[in-house]
């Protein structure tokens, strides 16, 4: 292997994944087509505050395989991403033994764009990843914990934040095809503007899916429109993005319809289900190496159709509803980084203010029928403003030793207008975090890590106002509208130059108030606190300069800290055991292969341990060969058609002749049987 190229590619890796520390420092870069980059050298030592922190680069996008676009959210080592509805309703995620539903204790961003939604109509901290073309992402920083002062809301397992490309290093057009009607197409230009680039991108998305009863009719758009420049030594862009979809779903079935046989494994009892969303939004970003600035407004709706219990709450109609979400986010970030001697050494400063304020004109909730309205559970209107300031800085306090600090400030407001008067208000809160970290590096190859930070997520407004439950009538208790989350972290890391990086790491994840999935309701409500403790391994190892490997391996113990009458201690839904294994191997310039295979243990499905899921594994390979500018990849999702089960829920139902009473039962999505999809590329 060539190292020196190694290394630069490395240095931009690294130098990349953590913009509050590596914004002053350069590294070399080179390009390689045959290397997928993991890790980091023994030189970059030090520039990464945590064990579990990382950045993925374009080229490990590229080559990995995947069914859905929201799976490239699996990079992050231990992050499990499944689905339990129709292929335009956000993932679900989980990671360190939290089942996230649709990304509450996650921070997920874009450009430094928020996407988790405050107050939304299916979900806290909803993130739909849809809208993101993997072709246009540049990199995806991560990191696992509340380590970070820059992190708040929805952090306290970790976060991520895609970097859209500011240059194209080729114009392309991509055409896929595939089994059930899949065709998709993607279209990236770069204009070259003297110093500066005018990216242009469009991605176009059709599929009917697998479903025996539904044909899923899913059909996205998704559009990229960034101006990006050089003045100097600062950096500026723009960004536009617009996004569409639509589509029909295959929700989660009971699994007593299948056995009796009143559907297949891939049939739905309620073939009315689905929805609608759009997403546009309009950023800037400007640093010029000392401050940075940014600004957003997003534009949001969504339309989504479920049923979860068919026929327990109306014999008659049944129980499909509609969730809705219309709203404006504006918001945007200042910051700056400096420098202070202090003695022989100096601290290097980052410091900021957040701001962000979502306009939510409809959030609600309604009984329907065949998606038709014939009533309304809640309807609100919801104005919600944060404001957060936030400090960090780190010094090395001898050659081995290095330190870092932070310390964050919240402050949230909230007011809900509803249509259940009793239940409008208003709220306000705040919270005050700190972290701190120690790095010490033993020698060139070994470097140890301990963190230590505190975080939070904010429950729905609504639910900091509400006084009576809309669906009974009944007196309901708020909730906290701020809950906190602590976390601990200690790490070691290993590497041999150009041959293997590993990684291990012991962790701690502590939470105020536990997020429950009510599966009648299809949403989520507080519940008691909880404590999560886990074991986390990550190791990448290069044979040669054409084979490497990838082993990722997550164990979490998640139990409730709290007793309640008639509840046992266990997390519902929570992974036990998390493993990912990748193989790559390139024999020459024009051929590629990857293989990756992700499993995930049972889950307890109660509280009592008594209901589990079976396990999870599932395999998928590519093949890819490229020559001049052009690029033919065959991939094979779902390699030895597993019949497991994407996720599963275990809760009471009744079918339409069941007794009133409803029947408690195993509720599953399947995985999507085997699917071969065939990609050609022109590069220009």
């Amino acid at each position: 292997m060539n190292k020196t190229k190694l290394s630069a590619l490395v240095l931009l890796a690294i130098g990349d994944a953590v913009q509050a520390h590596e914004r002053n420092k350069q590294a070399e870069v080179e390009e390689h087509e045959n290397i997928i980059v993991y890790g980091r050298q023994m030189d970059q030592f030090g520039e990464t505050i945590s064990i579990s922190q990382g950045s993925i680069s374009q080229g490990e996008i590229e080559q990995r395989p995947v069914l859905r676009s929201g799976e490239i959210l699996e990079f992050v080592p231990g992050m499990v991403v499944t689905q339990h509805s129709g292929s335009g309703k956000a993932n679900q995620y989980f990671l360190r033994g939290f089942n996230l539903d649709h990304g509450t204790d996650f921070k997920t961003t874009i450009d430094n764009m928020p996407v988790n939604m405050r107050t939304h109509g299916h979900g806290q901290g909803y993130t739909d990843l849809s809208f993101i073309t993997p072709e246009f992402v540049q990199r995806i920083d991560y990191q696992k914990g509340p380590y970070h002062a820059e992190d708040g809301d929805f952090s306290t397992a970790g976060s991520a934040n895609f970097v859209v490309a500011d240059v194209f290093n080729k114009s392309l057009i991509q055409l896929e095809a595939g089994e059930d009607n899949y065709f998709r197409s993607v279209f990236a230009h770069n204009i070259r503007l003297g110093d500066n680039n005018l990216l242009l991108g469009w991605e176009h998305h059709k599929y009917h899916g697998p479903w025996t009863d539904i044909n899923e009719d899913a059909g996205k758009d998704n559009l990229l429109i960034k101006y990006a420049g050089k003045n100097n030594q600062a950096r500026y862009s723009v960004t536009f993005m617009g996004y569409d979809n639509e589509w029909n779903a295959a929700d989660q079935i009971p699994d007593r319809a299948v056995k009796q046989g009143l559907i297949d494994a891939l049939g739905s009892l309620d073939t009315g289900t689905g929805g609608e969303v759009s997403r546009y939004s309009l950023s800037f970003q400007y640093d010029n190496g000392d401050w940075m600035l940014d600004g957003y407004t997003i534009t949001s709706k969504l339309d989504l159709f479920s049923n979860f219990t068919y026929f327990l709450d109306d014999p008659v109609n049944g129980d499909q509803f509609q969730q809705v979400d219309d709203r404006k986010i504006y918001g945007g970030q200042l910051g700056r980084r400096f420098d202070t001697a202090q003695g022989n050494n100096h601290i290097h400063h980052n410091v900021g203010v957040q701001v962000r304020y979502d306009d939510i004109d409809t959030v609600g909730l309604y009984k329907t029928v065949n998606r038709q309205q014939i009533a309304t559970t809640r309807q609100d209107s919801v104005e919600e403003y944060s404001i957060s300031l936030f400090w960090e800085g780190e010094m090395d306090l001898t050659n081995a030793l290095s330190v870092n600090l932070g310390a964050r400030y919240d402050f949230l407001d909230v007011d809900v207008d509803s249509n259940v008067q009793v239940n409008s208000g208003t709220d306000n809160d705040g919270l005050f975090s700190l972290k701190g970290g120690l790095q010490y590096l033993v020698d060139n190859s070994w470097m140890g890590y301990f963190n230590i930070g505190q975080s939070f997520h904010s429950n729905d407004a609504r639910g900091a106002t509400i006084t009576v439950d809309p669906n009974n009538g009944e007196a309901a208790d708020p909730v906290d509208l701020m809950v906190r989350g602590e976390g601990a972290e200690l790490g070691l890391r290993f590497i041999d130059t150009g041959r293997m990086n590993l990684s291990f790491g012991l962790w701690i994840l502590e939470l105020d108030s536990e997020l429950l999935f009510v599966g009648d309701a299809g949403n989520t409500e507080a519940g008691r606190a909880s404590r999560r403790k886990g074991v986390e391994f990550t190791g990448y190892y290069w044979f040669d300069d054409a084979f490497s490997a990838d082993l990722e391996l997550a164990w979490s113990r998640a139990r409730f800290t709290q007793d309640a009458i008639g509840e046992g201690d266990r997390v519902e839904g929570a992974l036990p055991f998390v493993a990912s294994l990748g193989l790559t191997w390139s024999p020459n310039q024009h051929w590629r292969t990857s293989f990756r295979l992700r499993h995930f243990g049972k889950r307890t499905l109660d509280s009592f341990d008594q209901m589990k899921s079976g396990t999870f594994t599932v395999a998928n390979a590519s093949v890819t060969y490229s020559v001049g500018k052009w690029q033919a990849d065959i991939e094979v999702l779902n390699l030895f058609d597993s019949k497991d089960h994407d996720i599963d829920y275990f809760y009471e139902s009744r079918l339409a002749d069941e007794p009133a009473e409803g029947i408690e039962d195993n509720h599953y999505h399947p995985i999507e049987p085997r699917t071969m999809r065939f990609q050609l590329r022109y590069t220009f």
